[in-house]
């Protein structure tokens, strides 16, 4: 059984933008509904030449400052800064992002990151565990999808957050 107080990150891969973005509205009706707690999701876009693209809303942040910036924190960890496009790693993201490579091996990490083709769209979430199984079943559009538990408390983020943004 999982543990109710660590993270996870689910990735799913999509034809196209459009419906990545479709299943990104479930994840956010799932939050507003009350039915999932604390997370953050972008969509990322890959291009022919295997570039990544954040294309992430600003909306408020859900429940607890972290999980505003923990879908780009992924990002950083899943693609290296040589296939980021318009995706930014910096200071803060950067501070969480090695908080989120500890809890999976570079491979895992890889392989994450190659989940997404070249022309394709996907959909990464990092949230509670306790939300995962809830996320899975809402999400119904995916081409195919993966799911990883990183074994790092978000007490352990929230302590990342503090210190950087304390550093600014």
């Amino acid at each position: 059984m999982a543990k109710t107080d660590g993270t996870f990150i689910y990735v799913a891969t999509y034809a196209d933008e459009a419906t990545a973005r479709e299943d990104y509205q479930v994840v956010k009706d799932l939050h507003a509904g009350g039915l999932v707690g604390a997370y953050d999701a972008a969509v990322v876009t890959k291009d022919a030449n295997g570039r990544v693209h954040e294309n992430k809303d600003e909306t408020a942040t859900r429940h607890g400052a972290w999980w505003g910036i923990a879908a780009g924190a992924a990002v950083g960890v899943l693609f290296p800064p040589s296939v980021l496009g318009t995706a930014a790693v910096g200071g803060v993201i950067g501070g969480v992002s090695g908080h989120l490579a500890k809890g999976m091996s570079r491979s895992r990490a890889k392989e994450l990151g190659d989940f997404i083709d070249p022309g394709q769209a996907g959909l990464i979430v990092v949230g509670e565990t306790k939300i995962e199984q809830a996320i899975q079943k809402a999400v119904t559009r995916a081409e195919k999808e993966t799911a990883e538990e990183l074994g790092v408390p978000r007490k352990d983020i929230d302590k990342a957050l503090e210190e950087a943004v304390g550093r600014m």
